[in-house]
C-alpha cells in the first residue's frame, strides 16, 4: 500500500479529518440546552362525510327519521322521487322523470302520430256535426187532432 505510486496519504488524512469534524459538530449539538418548545395549538374541524353513494327511502316518514349533517339526497326505490332534507329537518320533494333522446326518426314519427291524432279528432268533430245538421233539418210534423175542427173568421174591415 505505501509502495503504491497511485496512493496518496493525504486523501485518508483528509477524509479522516472531515469525519472528526461532523463528529465535533454533532457533539457540540448535543451539548446546547434544548430550545423552549413553541406552543402548539391544534384545531380540528370535523368534515361531514357521506359513507354512503346514494341513500333510499321508501316514505317521507322514513327519511324524516335519518339526521343529516348538510343537504342529503333521498331516492325512492325505482328512482321516480327525490327527497332532499337540510341539517334543519325540512324536507323538499321533487320528482324525476326520465328524458330519453330521440334521433331524427323518432321525432318525426312523433310529429306523424300527433298530426293522426288531430285528423281524428277532426273526423269525430264533422261526423258529430252532420249528425246535429240532420237532426235539425229534418221537418217537424205538426199532428193536429181529428176532433178539433177549424171554423173560418171573417174579419171585417172598417170603412
Amino acid at each position: 500500500m505505501y509502495n503504491n505510486p497511485y496512493y496518496n496519504p493525504q486523501l485518508s488524512i483528509d477524509r479522516i479529518n472531515n469525519q472528526i469534524a461532523e463528529l465535533e459538530k454533532m457533539r457540540t449539538q448535543m451539548q446546547q440546552p434544548p430550545a423552549q418548545p413553541t406552543n402548539l395549538t391544534q384545531n380540528f374541524q370535523i368534515a361531514p362525510v357521506n359513507h354512503e353513494a346514494i341513500r333510499y327511502a321508501n316514505s317521507m316518514e322514513e327519511v324524516s327519521k335519518y339526521m343529516v349533517i348538510g343537504d342529503t339526497p333521498f331516492f325512492s326505490k325505482d328512482l321516480s322521487v327525490v327527497w332532499i332534507k337540510n341539517n334543519k329537518g325540512e324536507i323538499k320533494t321533487y320528482e324525476l322523470n326520465e328524458i330519453v333522446a330521440k334521433d331524427d326518426k323518432d321525432i318525426k314519427i312523433e310529429f306523424l302520430m300527433t298530426q293522426i291524432e288531430e285528423l281524428k279528432k277532426g273526423l269525430k268533430e264533422n261526423e258529430s256535426k252532420a249528425i246535429i245538421n240532420e237532426s235539425t233539418t229534418k221537418p217537424i210534423k205538426s199532428e193536429e187532432s181529428d176532433d178539433v175542427s177549424t171554423i173560418p173568421t171573417i174579419t171585417k174591415k172598417s170603412k
